[in-house]
């Protein structure tokens, strides 16, 4: 009876947090839209009731491209959600070298990454694999590689850091960058939870993070991050070297 009573607490546990995790993605995607094309409307507006001027016009459009790349990132974060909530949606495992994950990234990200003179390497055995769903796992590792270069300051260096435990690969993805606060970290994974920008201006809505653990959740497995103010983050994911 106590096994029957505490499966059907995680269950229960389990609904409650997909329930949180959806209500907040309605929230975030109800909201954006409209600060986006809000903005648009009313500079629209001002300019053809000439009470903005076309000099003020053109200074405001880089803050206008940044709330534009960020509501696209949202929709494309949603989007990729979404495929995983149709009803034929099957994890798809294949074999992946884990130095196959690390050209992925380096080659999506070669120009961000000559942009703020950041070196990427690779650390671990290079002959490492493991069986798992290809583009949920490229989604998870580009979403967490995004945050690292978007936090870390120029001239510094990121890792791709490949390990075995037992029937488990390690993979972590390690800066130096500007690191979280002790106090925030606890808060990660909520919606409400504080947005900070890049070292550069990037903004986000601290979305991907959020998907990022639902998707390892659908690879059977465990995300940990490690992180100190000023001193960069560790994001590991503890994923077992065969799904079914």
């Amino acid at each position: 009876m106590n096994d029957f009573i505490n499966e059907l607490q995680l269950k229960i546990e389990r609904l409650e947090n997909e329930i949180n995790f959806k209500n907040g993605l309605i929230s975030i995607l109800s909201h954006d839209p409209k600060e986006l094309f809000g903005t648009f409307l009313w500079l629209i507006e001002e300019l053809e009731q000439k009470t903005l001027s076309e000099e003020d016009f053109f200074k405001l459009l880089p803050q206008v491209k940044r709330d534009a790349q960020k509501n696209l990132q949202t929709i494309q974060d949603s989007n990729a959600w979404l495929k995983t909530q149709y009803g034929d949606f099957k994890i798809k495992p294949v074999k992946i070298m884990v130095m196959d994950l690390f050209h992925y990234l380096e080659e999506k990200y070669a120009a961000k990454l000559k942009e703020k003179n950041i070196q990427f390497y690779f650390k671990g055995d290079h002959n490492v694999f493991l069986t798992s769903d290809r583009l949920l796992l490229e989604y998870v590792l580009d979403k967490i590689f995004n945050n690292a270069v978007k936090y870390s300051f120029a001239g510094q260096d990121i890792y791709l850091q490949a390990t075995t435990e037992g029937d488990q690969v390690v993979l972590s993805v390690i800066d130096s960058g500007t690191g979280i606060e002790e106090k925030y970290l606890s808060t990660i994974y909520n919606y409400g939870s504080p947005i900070f920008l890049g070292t550069a201006g990037e903004k986000g809505v601290g979305l991907s993070l959020k998907i990022v653990k639902n998707f390892i959740s659908l690879l059977k497995g465990n995300i940990q991050i490690t992180s100190a103010e000023n001193k960069g983050t560790t994001v590991s994911l503890f994923l077992h070297k065969i799904i079914e």
